[in-house]
């Protein structure tokens, strides 16, 4: 599968940004979905994950009720409403699909990636 991230861009801080990762090239409803980020100097680390259905919706402590993340298996479209935005949420986000529905946080377990897009939120 071929992932494709956008809709990152400047925000002020308290703002809200959509992203959206359009996919390609497979059966995108079997594909387990999760965004990451990566500051500069960072590691790349988990911001959330979504199962076939919102039934299962991890989030990494630092963005939950601030974050919410949804896909549209009829579109092929897994999305990252990100609200109340602070500069320490500014980073790249990735969107990554793993090819089993068994949930998972670590970069090493997602096989596809997408190219990033870049979130900038000023104070």
């Amino acid at each position: 599968v071929q992932l494709q991230a956008s809709g990152g861009g400047l925000v002020q801080a308290g703002g809200s940004l959509r992203l959206s990762c359009a996919a390609s090239g497979g059966t995108f409803s079997q594909y387990y979905m999760g965004w990451f980020r990566q500051a500069p100097g960072k590691e790349r680390e988990f911001v959330a994950a979504i199962g076939w259905s919102v039934g299962s919706t991890p989030y990494t402590d630092s963005v939950k009720g601030r974050f919410t993340i949804s896909r549209d298996n009829a579109e092929n479209m897994l999305y990252l409403q990100m609200n109340s935005l602070k500069p320490e949420d500014t980073a790249v986000y990735y969107c990554a699909a793993r090819d089993t529905m068994w949930p998972a946080r670590r970069r090493d377990d997602y096989h596809y990636w997408g190219q990033g897009t870049l979130v900038t939120v000023s104070s």
